[in-house]
């Protein structure tokens, strides 16, 4: 039985990934402050006899030594989460990234200095990539950040040292780390209160609309469900040759933003969840490298917004993330399972769900 640690594992994908290694049988331990995650993200397995949570910040040094004192691997998913989040409070960005890699990773130098290893897997972003003007992203592509006058890239920068920082911890001290650059990552736990757009466009459909898209709604992304992320991570670290390495994460099959707001339309209407009215004719549409009928209901409408409203004069975004995963598929064979029709699907009744139970 080994030992993990999961930083901010009350979260939306560090909730996932705590179920999962109780799955397999593991000990964890979870500490999270819950200034973005939540005590009820671990509901189903609060009370297991091999699960033991703490309320508290990774900037706690004394905190920090006595969780890793015996553990196995820890995986570091706490960091500052959310668009809306990073534009507004940039300094809280920058110093929850930073400050709480560079305590771990030096915590566990430490413990190799006493003749202890322990496994560091680091959830890193595709926001290192900044807006780096290819159209399919690999590891070893060069980082191109806007200026600092915007706020934005702030978080790509930050997690960007963390890497750095993690990667030196392996060069020098033979620390085993596994870095992880995450793709847009959806499924059930995840909220849009800090811009997230997959469940903001659900919230709006379930109550009526409308539907807001940022800018012209051309710009695309590729999602990816987090059983299919945690499967990704855990394979990556039973994988030796990852170790010391940095590695994508996601899925590769883009889809523009207003897509994915027209298929949230058709979730929600095809299943009778919002205001139900006679469909216009269909329009053509192509989501995940496919011809797809969706529907035009009258009921939910998609409202533009520029990102100036959103998020302020000085925001900067990219027109499309998309990663290559060859690297991923070498080293561990793992494929998503999920398609986005399905995801979204599914992230319509578990909103659902949500609703009727409160």
């Amino acid at each position: 039985m080994s030992h993990c640690l999961v930083t901010g594992g009350a979260g939306f994908i560090g909730s996932h990934l705590v179920e999962a290694l109780l799955a397999r049988g593991d000990r964890v331990s979870v500490v999270d402050d819950e200034s973005t995650g939540s005590i009820e993200n671990l509901a189903a397995v609060r009370n297991h006899p091999r699960l033991s949570y703490t309320k508290g910040t990774v900037a706690d040094e004394e905190l920090v030594r006595q969780l890793t004192a015996d553990a196995d691997e820890v995986y570091h998913l706490a960091a500052a989460v959310g668009v809306r989040l990073i534009a507004q409070q940039p300094i809280r960005t920058i110093e929850t990234n930073i400050y709480t890699t560079e305590l771990l990773l030096r915590r566990l130098g430490k413990l190799i200095d006493a003749g202890r290893t322990v496994k560091f897997f680091m959830a890193s972003t595709s926001e290192v990539y900044g807006k780096n003007p290819k159209p399919v992203w690999t590891e070893e592509d060069d980082i191109v950040l806007g200026a600092t006058t915007r706020p934005r890239w702030s978080y790509g920068a930050s997690k960007a040292i963390d890497e750095f920082l993690a990667l030196a911890y392996w060069r020098e001290r033979r620390l085993p780390v596994v870095v992880a650059r995450l793709f847009n990552v959806v499924g059930p736990r995840q909220t849009g209160a800090y811009g997230m757009v997959l469940p903001r466009l659900i919230d709006a459909a379930l109550t009526g609309g409308p539907l807001v898209v940022h800018d012209d709604g051309r710009q695309q992304r590729s999602f990816a469900h987090v059983s299919d992320i945690v499967r990704m991570i855990l394979a990556l670290m039973a994988c030796p040759a990852a170790v010391g390495g940095v590695c994508n994460i996601g899925s590769d099959q883009p889809v523009s933003i207003l897509e994915l707001a027209q298929c949230v339309i058709a979730a929600v209407e095809q299943k009778g969840l919002g205001t139900s009215v006679p469909s216009k004719p269909g329009r053509q549409s192509t989501i995940n490298n496919r011809q797809s009928t969706i529907p035009d209901p009258s009921s939910l409408q998609i409202q533009f917004q520029s990102y100036a409203e959103a998020y302020g004069d000085d925001f900067e975004d990219c027109r499309r993330r998309v990663p290559d995963l060859s690297k991923l598929r070498q080293l561990t064979g793992i494929q998503a399972r999920y398609g986005l029709d399905e995801i979204v699907r599914e992230l319509v009744e578990w909103k659902r769900g949500q609703a009727v139970s409160s």
